[in-house]
């Protein structure tokens, strides 16, 4: 079976953005006066909406509460990268040769608007894309499937003919509910993390190592053990 489509997380899959979001949360958990753990953080929130995350770090407040505390975030981790936010090594050179062999892209992260905008201005990547689709869209953020299933329809694109690209174990887990093999950056965290789900096709340090041949055996291959 071809592969159709690949569908890419944002921050760390194609922005290297992680470092500048654990900088933007470290200070938003030190205004505060709350313990922040440096190494388990991300692996238990990466690709979760703010206000979700918020909710479980202080809970009981109103909703506009949490509205507002998570733009305050939102706002650090803008100011930090703005400056200095470069691509994923490989990206160009991975979605010319998608694009070669008629494969649809969308980006599918649980970004706030402001922040995809910063990296659609300095990189272009809205425009490279078939589809954006993130929880402004009115989709519940990872590790439910929303966000990929919405891209597939969108795409006209079966899911299991979709290939998801995903730095964050809760964005490899909303892959497996939707259905859709996946391919583990470790740009975020250690290859360890990501030893539970059985959808991963391939576990790369960023996009340079790539290749569609080679990605679409493992697809099969995967499908072919998954039916023994």
């Amino acid at each position: 079976m071809a592969i159709a489509a690949l569908l890419f997380d944002l921050d760390g899959t194609l922005i290297d953005s992680m470092p500048h979001h654990h900088l933007a949360w470290q200070e938003w958990h030190r205004r505060r006066e709350l313990p922040f753990d440096e190494d388990g953080f991300f692996t238990a929130t990466a690709g979760r909406a703010n206000a979700e995350i918020m909710r479980e770090l202080l809970p009981g407040r109103p909703s506009d509460d949490y509205l507002v505390m998570a733009d305050e975030k939102e706002t650090l981790y803008r100011e930090i990268a703005a400056q200095s936010l470069e691509l994923i090594a490989g990206f160009e050179a991975l979605r010319a040769a998608a694009r070669e062999r008629g494969m649809k892209l969308a980006i599918c992260t649980a970004s706030t608007p402001e922040n995809m905008a910063l990296a659609f201005e300095r990189f272009g990547l809205d425009a490279q894309m078939d589809t954006v689709v993130s929880p402004a869209d009115g989709l519940r953020g990872k590790p439910e499937p929303d966000i990929f299933l919405e891209a597939a329809r969108r795409l006209g694109v079966p899911p299991a003919e979709c290939v998801v690209f995903e730095d964050a174990p809760l964005g490899i887990e909303a892959a497996r509910r939707a259905g859709m093999p996946a391919v583990a950056l470790t740009t975020t965290l250690p290859a360890a993390e990501f030893t539970a789900h059985d959808n991963i096709v391939a576990v790369a340090a960023d996009l340079t190592t790539i290749d569609l041949d080679t990605l679409e055996r493992s697809v099969n291959d995967k499908k072919e053990t998954s039916h023994a």
